[in-house]
């Protein structure tokens, strides 16, 4: 004789509730959203003489080439320093502009830390050619 174990009716498997998924993907997405940062650009303010429109060029020459090591004014090598008061040598009584030329293998931030040594000397009006 065998036994029969009745455990009443067969229940169905509950279905399991999507909504903590959900829920916990929301909160990833607004923690993810809070914590980066937008329109942090930085704007480089970079004058180019009278925009666009031809004009005498006064004064000596005022050539600045950015290289990964060196900083040369008309071709000849002076300390990042010292550029400022270099340059304000050769600018005429009322203002000119210098054009900073970056050479092969010159990142931006090298090029970006002349220009904040020019800025801080009193040059404002800096053209860059490629």
């Amino acid at each position: 004789m065998s036994a029969v174990l009745d455990l009443g009716p067969r229940r169905h498997p509950r279905r399991m509730s999507l909504t903590p998924m959900i829920d916990v993907v929301f909160l990833l997405l607004i923690f993810f959203m809070l914590a980066s940062r937008f329109g942090m650009d930085a704007v480089l303010p970079i004058a180019g003489g009278t925009e666009g429109a031809g004009s005498e060029w006064h004064g000596p020459p005022r050539l600045v080439d950015v290289t990964p090591d060196a900083t040369l004014l008309n071709g000849e090598p002076v300390a990042t320093a010292d550029l400022s008061a270099a340059v304000a040598g050769l600018l005429p009584p009322e203002g000119g502009a210098v054009i900073l030329r970056p050479r092969e293998g010159a990142d931006v931030q090298r090029l970006v830390d002349v220009m904040d040594v020019l800025r801080a000397g009193g040059v404002t009006d800096l053209i860059l050619i490629d």
